[in-house]
């Protein structure tokens, strides 16, 4: 092989594997088409390199597209070379990582590059539950080519080159990509709900690589995917100073302090991601009402309050976990529903999705209440009713239908100031206190924040040998 762009196909490759260990298949393939004065000697691997190699250890099928070779354009045979590696890569149970960069569909070859096409989508809809589907978009990724990180489970995209966009930006009305560059990896991550990362190419190579390392190989994989030297006893100190942040809480929690997020630009109200709990990977679905930075110092303050693009990702990522038998651990802290027009136009289908999620998942499920936990949103972030093995409370907590000072104002409308204080405060002892819910069997044990480690640990490994008959039903409509 010869040329930059052609180098650099080979060389994500081996950015990505263990040292030696790649193998490509197919290296012969050329185009089949002649075509419009088109060349086989000028398509080697028609414009796809395609094998597999080891990360940390681990099997894994790789396919890097080279944009030197037709502009990466998707062919006849680029597609079989895809399609193939897929088959390959479900019979022996190991993920699949696809590096983008192609210039969408080969004109020159018409009905057939759009069968190709067709054929790869399918095999990614083939594949989806079965074997960890990862990308990386590293040039461009337009038309119907960006349909191929919305299938996978998860996609990064390279913050300077890599361009993910369905129409260009100068062909939407009203708009130029001086005024908003819509295919930026900045714009997508934000808004497109796809992408999980930002970064270089050699953060993005290693953020693969941490990620592979911590999922199963398939959906019969075992969610034991490493060794655990950290104490699982382990204090956790000053948990409940920041708990409107659950990414320091995860990290805290975490083997090692070590947390994957997932889809980290995109409805920062809600977080989700993978750690370990003595080796064994967990999802993590969290509400966030507070950023802070390395120094612990806060930087926003987001509504503590469920919206419709929270609620969609965090369905996603519960239906991902529940495919491959990876338990989820739910951190709630939220007082209600979002109050808005975006919101009314589509939060009860997205509410409705996420309780599907949560309620039809058989993997392991936790609940762990830090602060606040309100009505609709209490029962929704996976609660008792709706199947959590086991949920705890921090000591301080709050459950139930709504603020106490708001109830005591709808119960008592007639009440003074100060017959509304009494109210509430019995309301609050009542109806709102985190041991009430307990003693009505909706909170398996209250907690002190920094003992939290050490119970999330017990429950998930009682909950790993967790198994639930199929359900007498084809499938649910949500």
């Amino acid at each position: 092989m010869s040329g930059i762009n052609e180098d650099r196909a080979m060389q994500r490759i081996v950015g990505l594997v263990d040292e030696g260990s790649f193998m490509e298949v197919g290296a012969l393939v050329t185009a089949r088409s002649t075509d419009f004065n088109m060349d086989a000697a000028k398509t080697p691997s028609d414009g796809v390199i395609t094998g597999y190699g080891l990360v940390d250890g681990n099997l894994v099928f790789i396919y890097s597209q080279d944009a030197a070779v037709l502009n990466g354009t998707i062919g006849e045979m680029h597609a079989k070379k895809i399609s193939s590696l897929y088959d390959m890569a479900m019979k022996m149970g190991a993920p699949i990582v696809g590096m983008l960069d192609c210039g969408g569909m080969r004109l020159q070859e018409s009905v057939d590059a759009l069968d190709g096409f067709g054929s790869i989508y399918a095999k990614l809809v083939e594949a989806s539950g079965v074997i960890p589907q990862i990308c990386g978009v590293f040039g461009n990724c337009g038309g119907g080519m960006s349909v191929i990180p919305a299938l996978c489970d998860f996609a990064f995209v390279e913050e300077e080159k890599g361009r993910m966009f369905v129409n260009p930006p100068d062909s939407i009305e009203g708009n130029r990509i001086e005024k908003c560059d819509t295919a930026a990896a900045a714009f997508q991550s934000e808004n497109n709900g796809c992408i999980d990362f930002v970064g270089g190419e050699g953060e993005i190579l290693e953020q693969m690589r941490m990620l592979i390392d911590m999922l199963p190989s398939n959906c019969d994989g075992d969610v034991y995917t490493g060794e655990c030297d950290d104490d699982l006893n382990r204090v956790c100190e000053g948990m409940a100073q920041m708990k409107g942040d659950p990414r320091y809480l995860i990290s805290q929690i975490s083997d090692e302090g070590v947390f994957f997020e997932t889809k980290r630009d995109y409805s920062k109200d809600m977080v989700t991601g993978l750690f370990k709990l003595n080796g064994m990977t967990i999802g993590a679905v969290a509400n966030c009402c507070e950023l802070y930075d390395l120094d612990g110092n806060k930087t926003d303050t987001l509504e503590k309050s469920l919206g419709a693009k929270g609620c969609t990702k965090a369905a996603d990522f519960v239906r991902f976990c529940d495919a491959f038998s990876i338990p989820v651990l739910s951190i709630v802290n939220s007082v209600g529903l979002r109050h808005c027009m975006c919101s009314e136009k589509s939060l009860s289908k997205a509410l409705a999705s996420m309780v599907s999620a949560f309620a039809g998942a058989t993997c392991g499920k936790v609940s762990l209440i830090t602060g606040e936990a309100f009505g609709s949103a209490y029962v929704t972030m996976n609660s008792k009713s709706i199947g959590a093995d086991f949920v705890y409370a921090w000591d301080g907590a709050k459950v139930g239908m709504m603020d106490s000072g708001l109830a005591a104002k709808i119960m008592y409308p007639d009440a003074d100031a100060k017959e509304l204080e009494a109210k509430a405060e019995a309301f609050d002892k009542l109806q709102s206190s985190v041991d009430a819910a307990a003693a009505h069997g909706y909170i398996d044990r209250v907690i002190d924040p920094a003992d939290s480690r050490k119970y999330l640990v017990a429950a998930f490994e009682m909950l790993y040998t967790k198994g639930i008959g199929a359900p007498d039903k084809k499938h649910g409509t949500k």
